[in-house]
């Protein structure tokens, strides 16, 4: 009997100070075996045909960096014998060493050649440069010890609405796409192909393979309106298709992006895992999960932390856990608030809160979304509604803003975190997120108690993609002082108080590349560098810095 293959991956996930996990599809049902120093082994678990495993690396030393290899039922197939990549490595964490992080959302995969590495204006077919893809060629160069401690992916991994070219034809193949839903993806063998696709480019697939990742999905995993409104969800459980393209979504972001977020420990105490790893086909019970997940969200908790010595992420799942009836909406339902709280309290150097929207948008696109949710509320009555509705769509009006109690209750639950009521004030507070497709860097000002930590939105967007000149003049706009003024004013006309507080760019205006960035952590001190993708003189992907600062 033949060997199986390696499909996608190794992806190093999670990574801890004496264990990691190691994720994998292969092309049948086999064992995997993860060599890091000791061999570690897993059986692979299937999903309608498809094989994965989420192998345990454990009983390693802190801070210690260790090459590894990935055996099929005893046949080496990792690292490639022709690898121009240096070889894989466990990191673990070393408590008394400063994390450094990067970060960025938002990818479409496609050649890293012209006329795909051309811009929008230059091609339509441009994309720019893949600043992932900038980032892998970068730090292949560099020893274990430098490398990014974590690479936080906020979202858009990939476009399912928008599929990369293989894909595309991978479902033209499958079936008539004249006919709805059209070139889309829409089921889980084809979001099975997409990853695949976003994810086996060679410098992309070592990176991951290397630097350990902590991932959040957003709308784009699904649909670009996906779950933006109470009638955008009825509008789509009408649609012959949507069933199978939900289960799809779900499915396939719990197997691929979700159980690699966490711990060994929190898989051990986690019900579905441990069922899913146990049946011989997980198919009908992912399926039902995920069926299940999309017609009543409550309780299925998406979000999750992970701890760098002193430094603490909590990653907010704002997309997939939203509460959408009118009047009673909310980003995340009552038990995934009190985790988020609980979470987010503690004694850290540094709190670090990830959403893949943004919290802080310009004030006048923040006025602007909490005027749209009360219109299509009925402040303006009933009529206005549907307009409102339709501006909400057109606009992608659906960030914290245009939750506006649930803006509140988090900024609130920072300004006490902030001001050391609950527990040690960090010395700093940074939120990070993307989805917008444009970068910036602002400092928030509370009006009405001391806050010993300094808060911050850190944006970094797109990592490959780019924004519609109409929506990124509308987004320089927000950030404007007559734009902050329109927008307050419409709130005020809908009803909407304010909010308590103030935030500002701390430079003179956002930047519209292909970006990543890199957060710096040092004890109490903190740096933030932005980077925006370039080809070099050589024609080669790199980096070049946009902009620095220190945050503390």
């Amino acid at each position: 009997m033949a060997v199986p293959d390696l499909i996608l991956g190794p992806l190093l996930r999670y990574t801890g100070e004496t264990d990691a996990t190691v994720w994998v599809e292969t092309s049948a049902a086999c064992e995997v075996e993860v060599f890091a120093g000791a061999s570690h082994r897993s059986r692979t678990f299937c999903m309608q045909g498809h094989h994965y495993a989420l192998v345990h690396v454990s009983n390693l030393e802190a801070g210690t960096a260790y090459k590894y290899e990935v055996s099929l039922d005893g046949e080496k197939k990792w690292p490639e014998d022709e690898s121009l990549f240096p070889p894989s490595v466990v990191r673990t964490l070393d408590p008394g060493v400063s994390p450094v992080l990067a970060f960025g959302s938002c990818r479409i995969s496609a050649p890293h050649e012209p006329p795909y590495t051309s811009s929008s204006e230059e091609d339509e077919r441009g994309l720019g440069v893949d600043a992932l893809y900038a980032l892998a060629m970068r730090v292949r160069e560099e020893r274990a010890e430098d490398l990014p401690h974590a690479l936080v992916l906020l979202g858009d991994q990939i476009y399912a609405h928008k599929p990369p070219f293989d894909t595309l034809e991978f479902i033209r193949l499958r079936r008539d796409v004249n006919e709805a839903p059209g070139e889309v993806v829409a089921s889980f063998e084809e979001y099975a192909r997409i990853y695949r696709d976003a994810w086996s480019d060679p410098a992309i697939r070592w990176l991951l393979s290397t630097v350990p990742s902590a991932m959040i999905f957003d709308d784009h995993e699904v649909d670009d309106d996906w779950n933006i409104s109470e009638d955008w969800v009825e509008e789509m459980r009408e649609k012959p298709w949507w069933d199978e393209q939900i289960i799809g979504g779900y499915a396939s972001y719990w197997i691929y992006q979700h159980i690699g977020n966490l711990s060994p420990d929190e898989l051990q105490r986690d019900d579905l895992f441990q069922k899913v790893i146990s049946a011989g086909d997980a198919g009908p019970l992912l399926r039902e999960f995920a069926y299940e997940t999309h017609r009543e969200p409550a309780g299925k908790r998406w979000s999750f932390h992970r701890d760098f010595g002193s430094t603490r992420l909590v990653m907010m799942d704002s997309r997939g856990g939203r509460v959408l009836e009118r009047g009673q909406r909310s980003m995340v339902d009552a038990e995934q608030w009190a985790w988020i709280q609980e979470h987010a309290t503690g004694d850290f150097d540094h709190l670090l809160l990830g959403t893949s929207i943004p919290v802080l948008l310009g004030p006048g696109m923040n006025h602007l979304q909490a005027w749209n949710e009360a219109v299509c509320s009925g402040a303006w009555g009933e009529r206005a509604m549907g307009w409102a509705e339709n501006v909400r769509r057109s606009q992608d009006l659906d960030h914290w803003g245009s939750f506006h109690e649930s803006f509140d209750k988090l900024t609130a639950l920072i300004q006490a975190v902030g001001a050391g009521e609950r527990g040690r004030a960090p010395a700093s507070i940074v939120i990070l997120s993307g989805d917008v497709h444009y970068g910036y860097l602002a400092e928030a000002a509370y009006h009405d108690k001391d806050m010993h930590s300094p808060v911050y939105q850190a944006v970094c967007s797109p990592l490959r993609n780019s924004l519609p000149g109409q929506k990124s003049r509308l987004q320089s706009v927000c950030w404007t002082k007559t734009g902050e003024l329109a927008g307050r004013f419409l709130a005020r006309l809908a009803g909407v108080g304010g909010e308590g507080m103030s935030w500002r760019l701390t430079h003179e205006e956002p930047w519209f590349e292909n970006q990543i960035a890199t957060l710096k952590l040092n004890g109490k001190d903190a740096k933030l560098l932005f980077e925006k993708a370039v080809l070099g003189s050589s024609g080669e992907p790199e980096l070049r810095k946009i902009y620095e600062y220190r945050l503390t």
